[in-house]
């Protein structure tokens, strides 16, 4: 197939990471680094060997060769942005937030839809096998009866890495903090896992950091399922800690450290040999320790979702949950009363 040419809009801490997935499949090709700080898009370009560098995204967005972009901007402006690529009728490859507001997320999707471009949004926990056979182990009852669907964020972010950036910690541009930011990987994980949530009742607030946001939050979720969880997310723990979730039905237990399952008391059945093909990394002390493979599973995927007209593999439409359920947190945070979604 033709290679999908591709612009990167934000040539900030993540982008790199984009342009690596990019450069190193056979469907695709970077045409653009677009920054508002030309040195930033300047320094991305030289190191990929991209040819050309815009400071506006709208420059970027008229040029007839590019096919796709990446949008890598702090997560209040990926609204906006996704929404002139539509209108410029661009494929989109958006960063997870898909956006901080519900009416900005179903503005985007809409757009999206009526230019007839695709929407991905980045998720790579979802490429990895063993989310996978968890989630089909319980949509086939073998857990029975689910009773509890927890996740346990304890992730650690210094004040320097706030500091590092203005739109950090902010209600404007980060949208949220520990489950906004770093946390929205696992919440969408989780309720992939376990299903729609009927309510949640939440505390939420910055306990150690100098930011807008919560760097601390617990929230009890009931699932529509029947099933009761725990949600805990901070990025104020030292060290840092791998993420755990955990999955009790009425017949079994499945526990997750970091990306390994630690165990599989399912009935009739043995611990799963779960080789790990696909290389997430882990991040709950540095943001720059992930693997590039999972965005380069989605960025391909992209590619065919072009080319055979189909979703991709994370759609707007299922990155939209995750936001919901955090912003849910928020709110119960806010009012002391539980949301009911």
């Amino acid at each position: 197939m033709d290679k999908v040419r591709f612009g990167i809009i934000g040539c900030g801490v993540i982008a790199p990471w984009h342009a690596r997935s990019i450069v190193d499949i056979e469907e695709a090709e970077l045409l653009a680094c677009c920054d508002i700080i030309r040195e930033r898009a300047e320094k991305l370009a030289e190191e990929f060997g991209v040819p050309r560098v815009y400071t506006n995204h709208k420059e970027l967005l008229a040029d007839p060769d590019i096919d796709a972009v990446c949008i890598c901007t702090p997560s209040g402006l990926h609204g906006p942005i996704a929404i002139d690529a539509a209108h410029a009728g661009k494929h989109i490859m958006c960063e997870k937030p898909i956006e901080i507001t519900l009416p900005k997320i179903d503005a985007t999707i809409q757009a999206c839809r009526e230019a007839g471009v695709k929407l991905g949004v980045i998720f790579q926990r979802r490429t990895s096998p063993v989310w996978h056979k968890i989630k089909e182990t319980i949509e086939a009852g073998k857990l029975g009866k689910m009773v509890l669907g927890d996740a346990y964020l304890k992730y650690y972010r210094s004040q320097e890495y706030y500091d590092s950036g203005e739109w950090r910690g902010t209600w404007e541009l980060d949208g949220g903090g520990a489950l906004m930011n770093q946390g929205v990987h696992m919440v969408d994980i989780l309720r992939w896992i376990m299903g729609p949530v009927e309510s949640v009742y939440a505390l939420a607030d910055h306990l150690v950091r100098r930011i807008e946001v919560e760097d601390t939050a617990c929230a009890v979720i009931k699932w529509k399922s029947g099933a009761f969880g725990v949600l805990q997310g901070t990025t104020s723990v030292t060290p840092g800690m791998p993420h755990r979730l955990e999955f009790h039905g009425e017949l079994g237990s499945i526990l997750t450290e970091g990306e390994r399952i630690v165990k599989w008391a399912v009935p009739g059945e043995e611990e799963p040999s779960m080789e790990q093909k696909v290389q997430i990394g882990s991040s709950e002390s540095d943001p720059k320790s992930i693997a590039t493979e999972g965005h380069r599973i989605q960025i391909r995927d992209l590619c065919y979702a072009i080319r055979e007209d189909r979703e991709p593999m994370v759609t707007g439409e299922e990155a939209r949950k995750a936001v919901e359920i955090i912003l849910a947190v928020y709110e119960s945070a806010r009012t002391g009363r539980p949301v009911y979604l």
